[in-house]
């Protein structure tokens, strides 16, 4: 059956079963572009994975993964590595204050819940966002129009005070939104378990008014330095990296990503857009019915951690 015991999750699960899981989410993830920790996570707590384990388990995973794409970006040159930094910086501060939080609740017994409310929060209004814009651009082409063209005007970057020039992004704007961006996202990849990418790069879209060919790689940079302080401060603070887990979510995720990326070129951008969306949103509705529905056990006895 291919059994393996999980020494931080204390609970044994099916290796191939795990394998397939993230070489699933990671061919997703080579599909459409973007990091699949935000459906692994779930599917992991789906899978009967203590929350708390999957989420700081599977930022050890984002890191690994965050490497080989930082690197192919930096060949191409498109990255923006003083934006990057500036992020990370922030970034870190958030991981340091998100692991204190998530301490926090795990010593009261709520860190499940915060980790399950913050998934249906994002994913629910980043899905149906998704999805929204989806059907607007497969109705568009359908109907023969060409696609909405984003605006570059000025937002609120460009007027606040502490201006700072971007030569790789072209911009000269606020050092203060960056910081505040990348504050919150490193809060959020604490407590998520995610890269943050899915809110990071849309944030330096349409807040920073980035151009879209430097965005990903440039978000890759505080990805990897967050996510990276994320493992070893979960690892000592509150002992949740399961490195057995972790070790089957690379190779699936690594092999998967690979494939994704291949039969990618045989979709359109728009379709492959809509079958993110429903994965995101889908999997958001399904953590908010496991918080109301009632348990097919009401009371489960176990050692207290």
């Amino acid at each position: 059956m291919m059994s393996i015991y999980l020494p931080i999750a204390e609970l044994p699960v099916n290796a191939l079963v795990i394998l397939l899981m993230s070489g699933a989410v990671g061919f997703v993830s080579g599909l459409v572009g973007v990091g699949g920790g935000f459906l692994m996570t779930p599917l992991l707590i789906f899978l009967g994975i203590p929350p708390a384990v999957a989420a700081s388990t599977e930022a050890a995973q984002i890191t690994s993964t965050s490497v080989s794409g930082l690197l192919a970006y930096w060949r191409r040159r498109l990255v923006d590595w003083r934006m990057g930094l500036l992020l990370s910086i922030a970034g870190v501060l958030g991981s340091v204050a998100g692991v204190r939080l998530f301490a926090a609740m795990k010593e009261i017994g709520q860190v499940d819940l915060l980790i399950t409310l913050s998934y249906v929060f994002f994913l629910s209004i980043i899905g149906g966002l998704m999805l929204w814009e989806s059907v607007g651009a497969l109705r568009r082409k359908s109907r023969g129009l060409p696609p909405t063209r984003r605006k570059r005007g000025r937002t609120l970057a460009h007027v606040l005070p502490l201006r700072m020039r971007f030569p790789a992004s072209g911009l000269y704007i606020s050092v203060l939104p960056p910081l505040a961006i990348g504050f919150g996202v490193g809060v959020i990849a604490a407590v998520m378990g995610v890269g943050g990418g899915f809110i990071l790069a849309p944030a330096m879209i349409y807040l920073l008014r980035m151009p879209t060919q430097v965005v990903v790689g440039t978000s890759l940079v505080q990805v990897l330095i967050v996510t990276s302080l994320v493992v070893v401060l979960q690892s000592t603070q509150t002992r949740t990296v399961d490195l057995v887990l972790a070790t089957l979510l690379i190779v699936g995720g690594v092999i998967g990503a690979q494939l994704g990326v291949r039969a990618g070129a045989n979709f359109s951008a728009e379709r492959l857009r809509a079958i993110l969306a429903v994965l995101v949103l889908g999997t958001g509705l399904k953590l908010a019915y496991d918080l109301v529905a009632t348990p097919a056990e009401m009371f489960v006895l176990g050692a207290p951690r």
